[in-house]
């Protein structure tokens, strides 16, 4: 496993040591162990979390929020748990993709610029929607 000192997370995670300072003192952040001689080292782990914080960040999160998100998202779950909420998710999907297949006749039916018009406001959010559940199902617990 990868330790980082201080030094090298902050320049991994592109930020200043005394923000790592902050963020452990806040209790954002913790070190994994101590060094021979003191030394706070991280995991990787951290470095991933700091690039979560940080993204929350740039999203106008306070960081309060922050680490009230992280603690949540820190907490334990069961293997069950999201077995569960994975075939939640897979149901929701067939039930889309019947009232998707359902809506066929009638998007066929629509003007070319009434089909554009629509594609355009529902794409994105569409795309996001697909890439973050392909991410989810494809991406393997984290190391």
């Amino acid at each position: 496993m990868t330790l980082y000192r201080i030094g090298e997370l902050a320049k991994a995670a592109h930020t200043s040591e005394r923000t790592i300072d902050y963020y452990t003192k806040l209790g954002l952040i913790a070190p994994e162990s101590r060094s021979v001689k003191n030394y706070r080292l991280y995991s990787h782990e951290t470095l991933v979390a700091l690039e979560r914080i940080n993204q929350l960040k740039q999203e106008k999160y306070t960081l309060d929020e922050i680490k009230s998100m992280m603690s949540k998202w820190n907490a334990a779950t069961s293997e069950n748990d999201v077995s569960d909420r994975l075939a939640e998710l897979e149901l929701q999907m067939q039930r889309l993709e019947r009232e998707v297949k359902a809506l066929e006749p009638v998007i066929s039916g629509l003007k070319p610029v009434q089909a554009r018009r629509a594609l355009a406001a529902l794409l994105p959010q569409g795309v996001a929607c697909m890439e973050a559940i392909k991410l989810l199902l494809t991406q393997g617990p984290p190391m």
